[in-house]
């Protein structure tokens, strides 16, 4: 545990308890369906890079989460200041995770060339 930094971990401690918060805290229903894939933080812990997917919805479902996001984002400074006992509130920043979306796209690519490789041998 000691090789790991504190960025690190102290991210890993943010993203269980945002989704939490998120759960039990934040009313907003633009933020229905909200998952926390991933948090990056700088290492004076300052900034918080949130990465969110969602459970359903499209495009303009991931912009208005990302609104509601940003509305509720000094409530959930706080809790977190607070939760996780830090010194001050990093900022928070929230950002759709678009690589599940693209690794899925690579997978159906994949799939047809191997479709239509398997009829041209036929």
């Amino acid at each position: 545990m000691a090789d790991v930094k504190r960025s690190v971990r102290v991210a890993e401690r943010v993203r269980t308890e945002l989704a939490h918060i998120l759960s039990r805290k934040v009313k907003d229903p633009r933020v229905l369906g909200v998952i926390v894939s991933r948090v990056e933080m700088t290492d004076d812990l300052g900034l918080a890079k949130i990465y969110f997917r969602l459970l359903s919805g499209d495009e303009a479902a991931a912009k208005n989460a990302e609104v509601g996001l940003g509305r509720a984002s000094p409530v959930m400074r706080s809790e977190l200041t607070k939760a996780l006992a830090l010194r001050t509130a990093p900022e928070l920043r929230f950002f759709y995770d678009t690589g599940l979306d693209h690794r899925s796209r690579v997978e159906e690519l994949l799939i047809e060339i191997e479709r239509d490789k398997k009829k041209s041998e036929s």
